[in-house]
This record gives C-alpha cells, sequence and structure tokens, in this order.
C-alpha cells in the first residue's frame, strides 16, 4: 500500500512539473506557429513594424519576421509582384499600383494603424529659422526654385547656403509633401540630398549646420538633441508637431494617416493572419512608444473585423 501511495505522489509532483512547463510555454508553441512573414515598404511605417514584429517573434519564436526598408512605392512593387505579405505604406496606395496588383491577381485590405505629423527639421545650432509658411516651403520646394541661400526666404535671415536633405521619390512621404506644398505629388526640385532611409537624412540634418530637411515625426522623437523642429503656418498661424496637433489635425496641412497592406492570399497562412491580429491589438501600445499617434480603437477593430 505504502508503494502505491508513492507511486501516486510521484505521478502528481510529475504531473505538477510539467502543468508548471507548459504554463511557461510562449504563445507561439502553444499555437504550433511556423513560417515567414515578409513585410516590406515605407520607412516612416518601419518602426511600428518592426517594434510589433520583435514582440511578436518573442511570443512566437518559430515564425520569422523580415522587415525591409524601400520606401512606400518600392514596398508596392514588390507587394504588387508577388514578393512580399504585407506592404507599409505612409499614404494610400495609387491608382498605377492598384492596376499592378490587379494585373498579378493580387488582392488586399487596406489598414490605417497610425497617425503621423510629417515634420520640417533643421539643425540644432538655427537659431532663426523658428517658423515657415507653406508659401515659403513651397518657394524653397518647387520644381522651378531658385533659392539657393536662407536669405532667399527671408531677407533678415543668413547669407548663407542652404543643405537640404529630403526622402527619394520612391517614399510615400515625399508624394505626400509634395502634394500638400507644392499642389501635386511627385513634383519637386532635385538638387537635395535624398534617400528612403530616413535615418541617413537624420544624419545628414544633424552633421550640417545650414541643413534643411523633412520627414516622419518619429524620426525627430528618437534623436533628442540632434534635431530642431520647424512649426509650420498653414494658414491659422504656427504649430509645432506634437502629438496632440497630429492627433487633432491642427497641425496642417502635414498631418496623415499611415497603413499597411496585407496580401489577402498570405492570410490564409496562419503565421500572418496572427502577426496582423497582433499588430491591430497588442501592437496598439506599441504605436507611441516608437513615436507615432495611435488611431481611436473603433479603426483598429473596424481592420480586425474584414480579417476575423
Amino acid at each position: 500500500m505504502k508503494n502505491i501511495w508513492k507511486i501516486l505522489v510521484a505521478t502528481l509532483i510529475i504531473g505538477l512539473f510539467a502543468g508548471c512547463l507548459g504554463g511557461g510555454q510562449n504563445s507561439g508553441e502553444a499555437n504550433g506557429l511556423t513560417g515567414d512573414i515578409k513585410v516590406d515598404g515605407s520607412s516612416t511605417v518601419f518602426p511600428i513594424t518592426e517594434a510589433v514584429a520583435e514582440e511578436f517573434q518573442i511570443a512566437n519564436p518559430n515564425v520569422r519576421v523580415t522587415v525591409g526598408v524601400s520606401g512606400t512605392g518600392g514596398g508596392f512593387k514588390k507587394f504588387c509582384g508577388g514578393e512580399t505579405d504585407i506592404s507599409d505604406a505612409s499614404r494610400p496606395i495609387k491608382q498605377k499600383e492598384i492596376d499592378a496588383c490587379a494585373a498579378n491577381n493580387i488582392q488586399y485590405t487596406e489598414m490605417p494603424v497610425a497617425y503621423d505629423g510629417l515634420s520640417v527639421v533643421v539643425n540644432p545650432a538655427n537659431d532663426f529659422a523658428e517658423c515657415m509658411t507653406v508659401e515659403e516651403l513651397n518657394k524653397l520646394w518647387k520644381p522651378d526654385s531658385t533659392v539657393t541661400k536662407w536669405s532667399d526666404i527671408r531677407a533678415e535671415w543668413p547669407d548663407e547656403e542652404i543643405e537640404l536633405f529630403g526622402p527619394g521619390t520612391d517614399s510615400g512621404t515625399f508624394d505626400y509633401f509634395t502634394e500638400e506644398i507644392n499642389g501635386k505629388d511627385g513634383v519637386s526640385r532635385s538638387d537635395y540630398t535624398a534617400s528612403e532611409d530616413d535615418n541617413v537624412l537624420v544624419q545628414g540634418i544633424a552633421g550640417e549646420k545650414n541643413a534643411l530637411g523633412y520627414f516622419g515625426y518619429a524620426y525627430y522623437v528618437e534623436n533628442p538633441g540632434k534635431l530642431k523642429l520647424v512649426k509650420v503656418d498653414g494658414g491659422k498661424g504656427c504649430i509645432l508637431p506634437t502629438p496632440t496637433t497630429i492627433n487633432d489635425g491642427s497641425y496642417a496641412p502635414l498631418s496623415r494617416p499611415i497603413f499597411i497592406y496585407p496580401n489577402t492570399k498570405s492570410l490564409e497562412k496562419p503565421q500572418v493572419k496572427e502577426f496582423v491580429k497582433y499588430y491591430l491589438t497588442e501592437g496598439k501600445a506599441l504605436v507611441s512608444e516608437v513615436g507615432y499617434i495611435p488611431l481611436p480603437d473603433s479603426v483598429y477593430k473596424e481592420s480586425l473585423s474584414k480579417i476575423s
């Protein structure tokens, strides 16, 4: 009888031990998620997607998420060619991209994931360009611009050459800025240092006393002390981009939503579907952590309803 009790106690202990181990399993092992997820596109959306991917992979170690940066336009080229599962975009998809996807039978869902305030920045040594009007930004960035010095914008500003930095032509930020400032997307002066990688622009502006450039607000937040924000006057006074002014739209005309575009067929893969669901639920908390402004809960719920 004693031997039977010893066996029962031993069995109970083993069961409890196994239960503890089971409770420590991550959701990836519990759900059995495996496989790859390929994401590419906007450098503006990249910080959010990268943060979500890192957390998702911790919970699901058998899933590998690769996040590339080739600009919104470059991302859509890959996406509409069937090379990626999800495209990051800092603007809505264009008609030519819709047609390219349709030609390859690529279907998708547009999902807003955050608000961004496209930010005009200068070097911290700049102590005069506190605010610029939309008209002044247009004078500086329009295709036939003759502005080369700060004094060409305002006579009281220094008679020194401006070093310009901005996104490349495959960038959705480039498209949005040129449409709002120059009246048509893709229309801009070309004699500036261009890159689809916003970190390159950050380093350039931080290293040039007379630099000016533009990119997503998060890249300013991520580089404290290296950059200085310029207020923008869209007709209602000088407004600084902040979480509040971006969210309420008073930072005009450079406040905008940013997106992910999951491939409908890719959503049939369990790991992709779960990643997108994670992005729209747990991922919301990461939006503000990387410098962007979360959308209302109703927007995320609407996107979730499209894939549930």
